[in-house]
């Protein structure tokens, strides 16, 4: 029941911004750790993190610290200045790339859709020259800005803003042989995520992201990986592609690494390190001193307290728990670590996110029979088992509210 001080804010937000979000049903007041609690005391289990985002979950004392400590030094500089933690953080994310760092070089922006318009800007820069089209997946989601928006393969948010001004092919994702059908000598660059996160976090069939990058290289094709969603130890590993064993050109990144700081980053492997010349792209906020300390503050925390195990165990324990149970309303579960999806019998996946916050759980209805699952790294076990043990109640109430 939503209190009388969170619908008084919902009215003033509805007079005041723009329509396009819709009016959210919960105001956040304070959170710490997995916990929020909104603007009438209620408090509830964040299983959502802001969309993958507080990979620390909420007021985590590592990235206090951070934070405050950079902002009483100096909060900008913009890129016609150097300082010391937007090298580090960059140097960080190419140790964590491992073997494919070699040549590597990063770029910061401030999200997921502005590192995608940069790796966009990266591969036509390098592979354009006698080449005129891209490839992207259906049901794809690389962001809402123009270029993003014209690699993302949702026809109802991406038609009513076109033309765009490029040739982007759409072909199924998880198809293999569609995409190397498609992909031809004229090929730019192919977008594609290692598991689709707005579609409802659906992962391809095994193999798929190792016949993409065959494609790739039989026709001198680049090879973009939007882990904007999956990367960060979100799903056991640093970077999801990782567990493929498969490299690719560019890689973006977003949510996660900054932990609840507005921060991106487009990382070019091997020559796309180096394929943006001086003036080529740039962002007045990119690699802000304060969201690169809150990212690096990030890094060293999942490592030091090892999140990525307890991504994978207690994602264990909510996959296993939510697979064993037998609901009419509930046909399975997908994803990987602590980036799932609940997999609905039919389109109540509003009826059920609403549900979940009656009894207390943020949950995302991401596909109208797809619920996301997207909690904070430091999630304990005895938080999951307590999500699975309300999910019965959950559905049964969204089935009684349709």
């Amino acid at each position: 029941m939503t209190g009388p001080k969170t619908q008084a804010l919902r009215e003033r937000f509805d007079a005041a911004l723009m329509p396009n979000y819709g009016t959210p049903p919960v105001a956040f007041a304070s959170g710490r750790g997995c916990r929020v609690t909104d603007l009438d005391g209620a408090e509830y289990l964040d299983l959502i993190a802001g969309i993958a985002v507080s990979s620390l979950g909420h007021a985590h004392p590592a990235l206090i610290e951070a934070v405050s400590a950079q902002a009483t030094r100096f909060a900008h500089s913009s890129n016609l200045f150097l300082h010391e933690p937007e090298v580090e953080l960059a140097e960080k994310l190419l140790t964590l790339l491992g073997r494919q760092s070699t040549d590597a070089r990063v770029f910061f922006s401030n999200s997921g859709t502005e590192a995608n318009e940069a790796a966009l800007k990266l591969v036509k820069r390098a592979n354009g020259e006698g080449r005129s089209y891209l490839v992207a997946t259906e049901d794809g989601f690389h962001g809402r800005t123009m270029g993003a928006l014209a690699l993302t393969g949702k026809a109802s948010i991406r038609e009513p803003f076109g033309p765009f001004g490029m040739d982007v092919r759409f072909v199924p994702y998880g198809d293999a042989e569609a995409m190397r059908e498609a992909v031809g000598p004229e090929c730019i660059a192919v977008f594609v995520e290692p598991a689709q996160g707005e579609a409802g976090v659906v992962p391809p069939p095994a193999g798929y992201l190792r016949a993409v990058r065959e494609a790739c290289d039989a026709t001198g094709t680049l090879l973009v990986l939007d882990e904007i969603q999956s990367g960060i130890g979100r799903t056991g590993v640093w970077f999801a592609h990782q567990a493929e064993g498969v490299v690719p050109d560019v890689l973006t990144l977003a949510k996660g690494l900054g932990g609840g700081l507005p921060i991106g980053a487009c990382v070019g492997i091997g020559a796309m390190g180096t394929a943006f010349a001086k003036g080529d792209h740039g962002s007045t906020f990119g690699g802000n001193p304060i969201a690169v300390a809150a990212a690096l503050a990030v890094l060293t925390t999942i490592e030091r307290d090892d999140l990525m195990t307890n991504a994978v165990k207690a994602g264990q324990v909510l996959s296993e728990g939510i697979a064993e149970l037998d609901h009419p309303l509930l046909t399975g579960v997908r994803g990987r670590g602590l980036w799932l999806a609940a997999v609905l019998a039919e389109a109540a996946a509003p009826q059920v996110q609403a549900a979940a916050q009656e009894a207390g759980f943020l949950v995302n209805a991401v596909q109208p029979d797809a619920i996301r699952i997207a909690p904070p790294l430091i999630l304990t076990l005895e938080e999951a088992r307590s999500f699975v043990t309300a999910l019965p109640g959950i559905l049964d109430a969204a089935r009684e509210g349709k």
